[in-house]
C-alpha cells in the first residue's frame, strides 16, 4: 500500500515538472515570438533610412577610392616603362641605387625610411617587369572593389603599399599633389573596413565616426589650403582677373575650355568670387551639423564636376569628390542603392533590429577596433599640426608633406596663374645641315598637349599622360632646367618606339631617321570663334629656340655625363 503510494506521488511529481516545462516552453515561444513580432513590425515601419549610419555611405566611399586607384595604376602600366623603365627617360634603378649610396650604400630601414617602396625587395634586373607586375596586381584588386563594393583592410592596405611604391620611385613623374593626395585618401580607406570579412553589410562591424570625420577634415584642408594659397598668392586673385587667362594657360586645355575662355569679364569676375566662398568658407559648413554638412559635400562635388568639364586636370577633381562623399550619410544615399534588396535592404534590417533593442554584444575584435579607430584619430591630429600651422602660416607651402609615409599632406592649386601661353614643339629634318635655310622641320605632336594649330583640344581626364603635363612645366623653364627633353630628343633622333609611344604622331614614321631634332619656343592663343583662320583652335607666334638643333654624335658625350644608355645602342 505504501509503495503504491510512493509510485502514485512519483507519477504525479513527474506530470507536474513535465507541465511546467510545457508551460515554460510556451511562455518562451510567446516571449521569443512577440520580439520576432515587434521587430517584424518596426520592419514594416522603418522603410526608410534613418539618419546617422554610414554602412552606405562606406560603400560609397570604397567605389569611389577604387575607381581612382584603377585610373592611376593603369596610367602606371601604360607609361611607367617609358618614364622610369629599364629604358626610360629617369630610369627608377638608377634613383634607388643612387639612394642606396646615400644612406651608406646598404639596404636597409634607412633607405626604406627615405624612399618607402617594396621595389627595394623585388629582383632589379628586369625592372620593367617589376613595374608592370605592381601595376597589374593594382588594377586588379581595385577593379575587384570597384565592381563588388566590398573591401577589407588587407586589400585597401595592399592597394596603398602598391602606389606608394611607383610614387616614391616617379621622381618628377610623379610630383604632382594629386600623388600624395591619393595616397592620403587611400590610407584613410584601410580603416573604413573590417580586417577579413568581404561583406558589404558586415553587422558586427560598422563604420567608425572617427573614420567618417578622418575623411571630412581632408577635404576641409584641401579646399582650405587651395583658397588660402590663391589669397596669399597671385595678385590676380585678389582682383578677380585670373579666370580671364586660366582657360586658356592651364596645363591641358580640353574643348569646353575654348568655349569657357570666351565668357565675358564679369563672367569670369563671378568664377573668382565663387571659387574664394566655396574654397574658403564653405569648408566651414562642416563642422555645423548634418545639413550644412550636406551643403558642404553637395557644393564641393558641383564644384568638382565644373572642373572636370572645363579641363583636363587628370584624376584631381575625380579624386577630391571623395572625401566629400563622407559629407553624406545612409539617409542621403539612399537613392544610389536598390530598394527591396542588396546592401541597402541589409542596413534597413539592421536599423530595424537596433530600433527593437537588438544590438549585438560587443565582442574582443569589436572592442579592439574601436581602440584602433581611436589611434587613428590621435594618429591624424597629431600629424596634422604642422598641416595646420602651414596653412595658418604667411608662408605657406602648397602640395608637401611632412612624413615620408605621406599620412597627412599640405594642398592647394595654382597659387599662381600663367599669363601667357608658351609650348616647346619638337621638330626633326632629314636635311644634312641644320642651319640652312631650305630645310624642312616636321613637328612631332605629342599626345595631349597643343601643337597643331587645327587639332582639337582633347578630353582624357580622369586619365593623365605624364610627359604632356611635364612638358607644360618645362616650357617656362630652360632646357638645362629639363634635361630630360634633351633626353626625348636623343631618342626620337633613333626613332626609339618606347618614347614615341608617348605620342600621337611621328613625322619619320616608316621613313629613315631624322638627321637632326630641334626644340622651337611658341606662344599660344586660343583664336577667337569666328574671327580666326578657319580650322583653327590656337594661332602661335615663335619666341626663338628652346634648344638648338642636335644630332646622335653631338650628343654622345651629354648622355654619357649622364649615365644614359646611347639612343643608338
Amino acid at each position: 500500500m505504501a509503495a503504491h503510494r510512493e509510485s502514485s506521488e512519483s507519477t504525479l511529481r513527474k506530470r507536474r515538472v513535465e507541465t511546467w516545462k510545457t508551460t515554460t516552453t510556451h511562455s518562451d515561444d510567446n516571449i521569443r515570438n512577440n520580439e520576432e513580432g515587434t521587430c517584424k513590425a518596426k520592419k514594416k515601419e522603418l522603410v526608410t533610412l534613418q539618419t546617422g549610419t554610414y554602412w552606405l555611405t562606406r560603400i560609397v566611399l570604397l567605389r569611389s577610392i577604387a575607381f581612382i586607384y584603377f585610373i592611376a595604376f593603369t596610367v602606371a602600366y601604360n607609361q611607367n616603362k617609358q618614364l622610369i623603365g629599364e629604358r626610360g627617360l629617369l630610369p627608377c634603378k638608377d634613383y634607388l641605387l643612387s639612394v642606396k649610396r646615400y644612406v651608406g650604400g646598404k639596404i636597409d630601414m634607412s633607405a626604406f625610411a627615405y624612399t618607402p617602396s617594396i621595389l627595394w625587395f623585388l629582383d632589379w634586373t628586369d625592372m620593367d617587369a617589376n613595374l608592370d607586375g605592381i601595376a597589374l596586381v593594382g588594377m586588379a584588386l581595385s577593379g575587384f572593389v570597384l565592381l563588388t563594393g566590398t573591401a577589407n583592410m588587407i586589400i585597401m592596405a595592399m592597394l596603398w603599399v602598391l602606389y606608394h611604391s611607383l610614387v616614391s620611385v616617379g621622381q618628377i613623374w610623379y610630383s604632382f599633389g594629386w600623388e600624395s593626395q591619393l595616397l592620403e585618401t587611400g590610407f584613410l580607406g584601410i580603416f573604413l573596413c573590417p580586417v577579413w570579412s568581404l561583406s558589404q553589410v558586415p553587422p558586427r562591424c560598422p563604420p567608425s565616426l572617427i573614420s567618417i570625420w578622418t575623411f571630412r577634415w581632408l577635404i576641409v584642408r584641401i579646399m582650405l589650403g587651395a583658397g588660402l594659397i590663391k589669397i596669399r598668392g597671385d595678385r590676380c586673385w585678389r582682383d578677380l582677373t585670373c579666370m580671364d587667362y586660366h582657360y586658356e594657360t592651364q596645363p591641358v586645355p580640353n574643348p569646353m575650355s575654348y568655349y569657357m575662355h570666351q565668357s565675358p569679364w564679369w563672367f569670369h569676375r563671378f568664377e573668382v568670387l565663387s571659387n574664394h566662398f566655396i574654397e574658403l568658407i564653405v569648408p566651414l559648413f562642416t563642422f555645423l551639423g548634418r545639413r550644412m554638412c550636406m551643403v558642404n559635400g553637395t557644393l564641393q562635388i558641383v564644384f568638382q564636376v565644373t572642373l572636370i568639364v572645363s579641363g583636363n586636370l587628370s584624376f584631381l577633381n575625380w579624386l577630391t569628390i571623395v572625401p566629400s562623399l563622407a559629407c553624406f550619410d545612409d539617409a542621403s544615399l539612399g537613392f544610389l542603392f536598390s530598394s527591396g534588396r542588396g546592401a541597402k535592404q541589409a542596413v534597413l534590417d539592421l536599423q530595424a533590429e537596433e530600433a527593437a533593442g537588438w544590438t549585438p554584444k560587443p565582442t574582443r575584435g569589436m572592442l579592439f577596433r574601436r581602440v584602433v579607430n581611436v589611434a587613428l584619430g590621435v594618429l591624424i591630429g597629431y600629424l596634422s599640426v604642422p598641416v595646420v600651422l602651414n596653412l595658418l602660416s604667411s608662408k605657406q607651402v602648397m602640395n608637401t608633406s611632412f612624413d615620408p609615409l605621406r599620412i597627412v599632406n599640405t594642398y592647394g592649386a595654382f597659387g599662381s596663374i600663367t599669363k601667357e601661353r608658351t609650348e616647346v614643339i619638337l621638330q626633326g629634318t632629314m636635311n644634312e645641315d641644320p642651319k640652312d635655310p631650305e630645310a624642312v622641320w616636321e613637328e612631332y605632336q605629342f599626345l595631349c598637349k597643343p601643337g597643331d594649330l587645327t587639332r582639337r583640344p582633347c578630353l582624357i581626364s580622369p586619365y593623365h599622360y605624364r610627359l604632356d603635363w611635364l612638358m607644360w612645366f618645362a616650357a617656362f623653364q630652360t632646357y638645362e632646367q629639363s634635361e630630360w627633353v634633351i633626353h626625348i630628343a636623343g631618342r626620337l633622333l633613333a626613332n626609339d618606339t618606347s618614347i614615341l609611344s608617348l605620342m600621337e604622331y611621328n613625322p619619320f614614321q616608316g621613313r629613315d631617321n631624322p638627321r637632326w631634332v630641334r626644340g622651337e619656343h611658341f606662344k599660344y592663343r586660343f583664336t577667337l570663334p569666328g574671327s580666326g583662320p578657319q580650322g583653327k583652335w590656337w594661332v602661335r607666334k615663335r619666341i626663338g629656340a628652346y634648344f638648338p638643333a642636335v644630332d646622335l654624335v653631338a650628343l654622345r658625350g651629354y648622355f654619357k655625363s649622364r649615365n644614359w644608355p646611347h639612343p643608338d645602342l
